[in-house]
């Protein structure tokens, strides 16, 4: 053994050891890995950075940004708000079925993004049809991750795999080429969930605490005009929205029977909302919720903030109206002595002006059952007290104002620009549709398909730039682009061929699903203390070296180790979204070890199978 190979081991060493004790960030660990490689030579100059330039990181940057455009245009929520249909099934099979959506969802979209989204799913299924979260999430991260095995776009472990195997054969994966396989591992893991959901938690408490879901309450009043005038409210996108409650509806100073839902909705209603941040946003996006022109440069009136649906001219007007893309949202921390105590959002209008319009609050007190506990009027019920979250729309230069101020705490700050209209929402769908076409049919390669998808996203505004500087997980870029020169410096230092020839002596005279076997255990144990793309780029080598040292067929060994590099199970450590719902505090390290445990040992032997099968 050289010294260059030792010096390989020991950094690969010290890397998993960063990597399983969390020593420091991923990034700052990339960064150590790059230095290291260069200050022993085990790399060129030119090599230590070519992680930055290498198509796979790049794909992924793209997919990144594409999963973005998806999410900030709500078309990942929209593809899975059918999942309310589910309040009336049995646990298990709405857990079977919430798989098998989020599966397939994260055979195209990056798996995190879509848990992140179902993660908000959820809370309201809890809310509203009392599904329990704990039986729901895990099966939902596991599902993610299963589904993003079976194309070559689902994960990035198989964009890095994929690239591993071009350097090194010749030949790359084909888009839908291990599909088949994935969907094997996706319905034998599912059926194993199914038998084991008795031991899931059942509930822990309100998710929504836990992922900031707090919504906000405000009145609005209805215009004449508004298209929802002698509209059924029941019919209504208020009633139609999972994540909107319509709390009470007053008409001349009377309360309205809110489950009559063919009751019309008549001019001058005043309706209590009680609704998410999103939504909220939304609502003023597609025109419903706009406070008229002469509120808006005159703040003379007390009026309630209005539903009202604005002119297309109007919509055009605002999306090419400067001022209106700087404003900001600020959500405000009322302290004592706040001279906003008592007020109510009519009031504080006349107060803000013309620094601010105050559109909701979100109440101290947890407000459970609210419709029981609505007895006094919509104006008292909005009054501002001591703790209440007051959310308000300013401009930049307004900002300092309100931090400034002794009795006021400037909790969030967002963007004051709504998300898009259910054009822009189709349109991701589409252009999500045409990458995938462009890819799956090999009009263009993959890197070349996402980079056309992302143009597109770019160039029909349905993603800004700012928003994809924020968005990025640059974490997951840098560490790619410092664990390919990683690869690169076993290949320079001849440890992947020494590797290889002392497990050829160890597996001399062994059956190929032995090799094959072991090659996945050993890939599959790493991967749950180490990410999994750390683990694909270190493994991939080996794999293919075996199959050529055993003049075998490559593509089983390949196969081999970008299954098992995903299939982190049994630890939450290893995969982003298990580490993501982990956090949560709803699921113990044993409900991985147990249910994750099973799903590993059993995809290693049907794996292992499968794939010495196709030697």
């Amino acid at each position: 053994m050289s010294i260059e190979i030792i010096g390989v081991f020991i950094i690969i060493a010290v890397v998993i050891i960063l990597f399983a004790f969390e020593v420091f960030p991923m990034d700052k660990i990339a960064f150590c890995i790059i230095a290291a490689l260069l200050l022993t030579g085990l790399v060129s100059p030119q090599e230590a950075v070519s992680g930055f330039s290498n198509k796979a990181v790049i794909t992924i940057l793209c997919l990144m940004i594409l999963a973005i455009g998806l999410e900030e245009n709500g078309a990942i929520s929209y593809l899975a708000k059918g999942l309310k249909v589910l309040k009336n099934w049995p646990v298990v099979l709405a857990m079977v079925a919430i798989m098998l959506i989020a599966g397939s969802i994260s055979a195209f979209v990056s798996s995190t993004a879509v848990v992140i989204v179902f993660i908000k799913i959820v809370a309201e299924l809890r809310e509203k049809y009392q599904l329990p979260p704990g039986k729901l999430l895990l099966p939902i991260s596991f599902a993610s991750i299963l589904g993003g095995s079976c194309t070559l776009m689902g994960t990035s472990t198989n964009l890095l795999v994929s690239n591993i195997a071009a350097r090194y054969t010749g030949e790359k994966l084909g888009f839908f080429e291990f599909t088949l396989t994935g969907i094997v591992f996706l319905g034998i893991s599912m059926g194993i969930i199914a038998l084991f959901y008795r031991f899931l938690p059942k509930d822990t408490g309100k998710l929504s605490d836990n992922y900031d879901l707090d919504r906000y309450l405000l009145t609005v009043t209805v215009e004449s005009d508004s298209p929802l005038v002698n509209k059924p409210i029941g019919e209504s996108f208020m009633f139609k929205e999972i994540d909107i409650t319509v709390l009470r509806l007053t008409r001349k100073g009377f309360d309205q029977n809110l489950l009559n839902h063919d009751l019309l909705i008549q001019p001058n209603d005043v309706i209590l909302l009680h609704c998410s941040l999103e939504n909220l946003q939304k609502m003023r996006a597609e025109g419903y919720f706009e406070v008229d022109s002469e509120d808006k440069d005159h703040f003379t009136s007390t009026k309630n903030t209005q539903i009202k649906k604005v002119s297309d001219a109007q919509v055009k007007n605002d999306e090419n109206n400067e001022e209106d893309d700087e404003s900001l949202l600020l959500e405000l921390l009322l302290l004592p002595g706040s001279k906003f105590l008592g007020r109510n959002l009519s009031e504080l209008k006349t107060m803000l002006i013309p620094r601010a319009i105050p559109l909701a609050v979100n109440k101290r007190k947890k407000l459970r059952i609210l419709q029981n506990r609505l007895h006094q009027s919509n104006h008292e019920f909005t009054k501002l007290h001591v703790g209440d979250r007051l959310l308000i729309q300013t401009k930049p230069e307004y900002v300092s104002n309100f931090e400034n101020s002794n009795n006021l705490a400037v909790l969030n700050q967002y963007e004051g620009r709504a998300p898009a209209t259910p054009f822009k929402r189709n349109l991701s769908i589409l252009i999500l549709i045409a990458t995938i076409a462009m890819a799956a049919t090999g009009v263009f390669e993959v890197m070349t398909s996402v980079i056309t998808g992302t143009l597109a996203m770019l160039l029909f505004k349905c993603v800004e730039l700012n928003r994809i500087y924020e968005k990025i997980n640059w974490q997951i870029i840098f560490l790619l682009a410092g664990m390919i020169p990683l690869g690169i410096a076993m290949s320079n230092a001849k440890a992947d061929t020494w590797i290889t020839e002392e497990l050829l002596a160890l597996m001399s005279g062994e059956q190929p699903i032995f090799i094959i076997g072991l090659l996945f255990l050993t890939t599959m144990i790493l991967s749950s203390v180490v990410s999994n793309n750390a683990t694909a780029i270190i493994m991939a080598p080996i794999g293919i070296s075996l199959a050529s040292g055993l003049s075998l067929d490559p593509k089983p060994f390949i196969l081999c180790v970008m299954f098992a590099a995903n299939f982190s199970f049994f630890t939450p450590l290893g995969y982003q979204t298990n580490a993501l719902i982990y956090s949560m505090g709803i699921y113990k390290f044993k409900h991985f070890l147990v249910i994750g445990g099973v799903i590993s040992v059993v995809l290693w032997i049907v794996g292992t199978l499968l794939l010495s099968a196709m030697l």
